[in-house]
């Protein structure tokens, strides 16, 4: 039975679509006690052959057996326990710790392991390592301290600290010189014939593969010629076969062993760095005490947070039609449908306090896209500054225009929230969704608001045009537009008393166009003179100008419906100001909570310089 054995190995690296095959069918053979080089140029597969080998990656298939015990096979656990049982690796980068000595770099792996050894036990077995390549003077000195050449034998020598079955060498004379390279590879040659300790050496250096008893050249990811074997090394087999007493131990030692070795290293480095280690931990302790102070300052402002995160807009004032009332009989509120866009446009134009005003109206009906649908919360036919009054941005696409307004086009803009449900993952711009079997084309999609301060989804949202709501929706037309009176009952003489203007708000028995056909009607509808809709958004300069702007509005609003002296408004506004006060506080604890976290950020800088 062979130490080693491949069987027609394979290796292919997928880079997205690409498949890179490196190896090729790769078998062969080594000996235990045997020299071999992996020789081939860069990019022959020689180094992957290495990492198989030496159980770093796995094959795409094929068969390596290592002293009669299938490898492909094994876990990724087992894999880590035969690469720290039998396995040692010396690379062309030494990857010794800076700070830590030569002996200490050599014991270093022992943490690892199961072997029961006491510090004197692995002190003398990393000196007697020391010792044999040549490094006996230079226990106590860092890698800084030591040439390159000196610092690859204690590299070796780590290698070796478990009593590895077999020894991997890749490039391990690539940083040094040609005299210093020759010390190393007779240095492996040693330990080969001396010790019995299999080696392979990956290389591309013909002078450096010569060094070894049988060379393995790989081209293209395949074995292309092998040259004959030497005759077999004299000597024991120190290195391959370690005394039973040895085997015994690795297998015996407990966890608690490994756990006592790594923290012996650690307080090891603490020692060699006694002020960084003391700022460091002090940093530590800094840190923490900043994290739960700052957990308890923002822990009485988290509400507030988010409140601001799922606010509706702090300076936004939503003004509402009133109540209407016949015979004594209230119709509820909104009842008094007397909003129009022209008071809208007169808000934005006459009310300095105001930056944005927009007209909604509102309905509640199924949206149907294809074989879904959605009832959203919100749908409302608004303008195009509806975004700039909510502060609202767009995910994509565009919203409608003005123009689109003007001529009641049947266009929108969708929430977060119905483009999940509808769309489920397509791309819903350009698409067609009906409301109430009117088709309308998806020209935007807004961007993720959340939940507002009621715990309302406002991303469960359509918007579009409010003359195409109000008239192609809702079905507002000559016929049926004059809501201002429909509240009161059919034929009642005392409903159109509710305002002085009655005579501008026709009725249905004063109609301004002649009848048309249900089909006319419905094919073109026909605006009347006076258009209500269900609210007015308007949103203030300023958290400060709000109480100005409430001011302004009432008094323009009282002047636009002819409101006299005592009469009680025929609309409501409702304010934010519970949400500006909340919003305010945060601001405070937020201010609060910056300075805080900057005081303790100036005692850690000052502390850690």
């Amino acid at each position: 039975m062979e130490f080693i054995e491949l069987r027609d190995i394979y290796k292919t690296y997928h880079l997205g679509e690409i498949d890179v095959p490196v190896l090729r069918g790769i078998s062969l053979t080594v000996s235990q006690g045997e020299f071999v080089a992996l020789m081939g140029t860069s990019g022959s597969g020689k180094t992957t052959l290495m990492n198989i080998l030496g159980c770093l990656d796995r094959p795409s298939s094929g068969e390596y057996w290592l002293e009669g015990k299938d490898v492909v096979a094994l876990s990724a656990d087992e894999w880590a326990q035969l690469r720290n049982q039998k396995i040692g690796f010396v690379f062309q980068t030494f990857n010794l710790l800076p700070r830590t000595s030569a002996l200490e770099n050599v014991t270093m792996p022992l943490s690892y392991t199961a072997a029961h050894l006491s510090d004197q036990e692995a002190r003398q077995r990393a000196e007697d390592l020391l010792h044999r390549v040549g490094l006996g003077e230079r226990l106590d000195h860092d890698p800084s301290q030591l040439s390159g050449g000196q610092q690859q034998r204690v590299a070796i020598a780590r290698a070796l600290i478990n009593n590895p079955s077999i020894l991997f060498a890749d490039e391990p004379t690539g940083n040094l010189d040609s005299k210093t390279s020759d010390e190393v590879l007779e240095l492996f040659r040693k330990l080969n014939e001396e010790e019995g300790v299999t080696i392979i050496l990956v290389t591309h250096d013909a002078n450096v593969a010569r060094f070894a008893k049988r060379i393995i050249r790989i081209t293209d990811g395949m074995v292309e010629a092998e040259e004959p074997q030497a005759p077999a090394a004299q000597g024991g087999q120190v290195g391959a076969s370690p005394p039973a007493g040895s085997v015994a131990k690795r297998h015996s030692g407990l966890a608690w062993v490994r756990l006592e070795w790594m923290v012996r290293t650690a307080l090891h480095g603490l020692r060699r760095n006694v002020m960084r280690a003391a700022l460091t931990t002090l940093g530590i302790v800094i840190g923490v005490a900043a994290v739960i102070a700052m957990m308890e300052i923002g822990s009485g402002s988290s509400s507030a947070i988010q409140a601001t995160i799922a606010s509706m807009g702090a300076n936004n004032l939503l003004v509402l039609p009133g109540t209407a009332s016949s015979g004594g009989v209230s119709f509820g509120g909104g009842s008094n449908k007397t909003l129009t866009p022209q008071d809208a446009e007169a808000i934005l134009n006459e009310c300095p306090a105001v930056r944005g005003a927009v007209p909604i109206v509102r309905a509640r009906t199924q949206v149907i896209y294809g074989n879904r649908n959605w009832v959203p919360t919100f749908i409302y036919g608004t303008t195009p500054d509806w975004l700039d009054v909510r502060e609202w941005g767009l995910a994509e696409g565009d919203m409608f225009t003005e123009r689109d307004v003007r001529n009641a086009s049947k266009v929108c803009v969708l929430g977060q929230r119905l483009v999940r449900e509808l769309f489920q993952g397509e791309n819903p711009i350009g698409k067609e969704v009906r409301v109430k079997n009117v088709s309308f084309r998806v020209v935007g999609v807004l961007t993720s608001k959340g939940a507002n301060m009621m715990g309302m989804d406002q991303d469960d949202v359509l918007l579009a045009p409010w003359t195409t709501i109000k008239f192609r929706v809702t079905g507002s037309s000559a016929e049926t537009g004059n809501q201002s009176a429909a509240a009161s009952t059919s034929g009642s003489a005392t409903s159109t008393t509710v305002n002085s203007l009655n005579q501008l708000y026709p009725t249905s028995q004063n109609k301004l166009y002649p009848e048309q056909s249900a089909t006319q009607a419905a094919d073109t509808p026909q605006p009347v003179r006076f258009i209500n809709v269900d609210q007015i958004l308007t949103a203030g300069r300023s958290t400060q100008e709000i109480p100005a702007a409430i001011k302004q509005i009432i008094q323009l609003l009282r002047e636009r419906h002819r409101i006299g002296p005592g009469e009680a408004d025929d609309f409501n506004i409702r304010d934010m100001t519970e949400m500006t006060k909340a919003l305010s506080s945060t601001g405070t604890m937020m201010t609060k909570l910056l300075l805080a976290v900057a005081l303790i950020s100036l005692l850690v800088g000052g502390w850690g310089s």
